[in-house]
């Protein structure tokens, strides 16, 4: 079992950086990749960007790759994700989930655990 809370969203101009945190408790965490979502209201929840269990492998979105960084520390049993040069079209809710996987993944399927989320807002 992990249990999962997100935090550092915020309000932000385009053009802005934040850092998310996502803080994991169980003992699985350091062998489970971890990956962030993204939803807005009437939409499906999208991925983000997901890490391996090591940190060595990470997979991004096309609409974020270059902009984002996932990152993972085993030992604080945190997962971060850096945003960079903020749109407005990047507004939402932002997910941290745990898979089942040790490998990154992109499919919403593959998590079994699942934070409550963090808003993030980006005016133009």
């Amino acid at each position: 079992q992990v249990h999962l809370v997100e935090s550092g969203g915020g309000l932000v101009q385009a053009g802005d950086s934040l850092r998310l945190s996502c803080a994991a408790s169980g003992r699985t965490f350091a062998s489970s990749a971890m990956g962030w979502f993204r939803q807005v209201p009437g939409k499906e929840r999208e991925f983000v960007a997901s890490i391996s269990w090591t940190g060595g492998s990470k997979i991004y979105a096309d609409s974020v790759r270059g902009r984002f960084t996932i990152s993972r520390d085993n030992a604080a049993k945190t997962v971060y994700l850096v945003m960079n040069s903020l749109k407005p079209e990047d507004t939402a809710v932002y997910y941290c989930a745990g898979a089942r996987l040790t490998s990154p993944s992109s499919r919403r399927s593959e998590y079994l655990y699942w934070g409550q989320g963090t808003q993030v807002t980006v005016s133009s």
